[in-house]
């Protein structure tokens, strides 16, 4: 998956206007303007498309956990320069409050179950013997499971 593709699906699951993805970014201390927004969410075919850089991913990934969870006082982490999906499994987590049931609960939703055991492998650090890696399947249907319980259950 993209970075442009993963920042369309949350700025859909979770209806979000431009002022709320500017007001994201800027809680993590970076400023984005309202074309650059646009341009992050056109077609990748269309002439003004723009891609998403993983550290920008990261900042608003971290603006979302600003946003959902309150600032930390002091200095804003770093982004990452490199992202990964287990660090965007990771900060999803963290600033949705999801617990180890609440991934798997999304997972099924998504109808994709998949055990604990599995939600703890890609949650672990790299270094670890038991670490796997959050491949874009796995990423899709994750998001997908969040779509499904934060924007599809609304509507009934």
């Amino acid at each position: 998956m993209t970075n442009n593709d993963i920042i369309k699906r949350i700025r859909y699951t979770f209806n979000y206007s431009d002022d709320q993805m500017i007001a994201i970014f800027a809680s993590a201390d970076y400023k984005v303007t309202r074309s650059l927004i646009t341009d992050w969410l056109k077609n990748d075919e269309h002439a003004e498309f723009k891609e998403i850089h993983d550290d920008q991913l990261a900042i608003f990934l971290n603006g979302l956990i600003n946003e959902k969870r309150g600032k930390r006082e002091g200095e804003q982490p770093k982004p990452e320069k490199i992202l990964d999906n287990n660090t965007i499994l990771k900060k999803l987590k963290i600033a949705l409050k999801l617990k180890t049931e609440d991934i798997t609960e999304l997972f099924k939703l998504a109808g994709k179950p998949i055990s604990p055991h599995e939600v703890t492998a890609f949650l672990r650090n790299p270094k670890q013997s038991q670490y796997r890696p959050f491949l874009d399947q796995y990423l899709r249907n994750f998001l997908n499971g969040l779509q499904i319980k934060f924007r599809d259950h609304k509507k009934s």
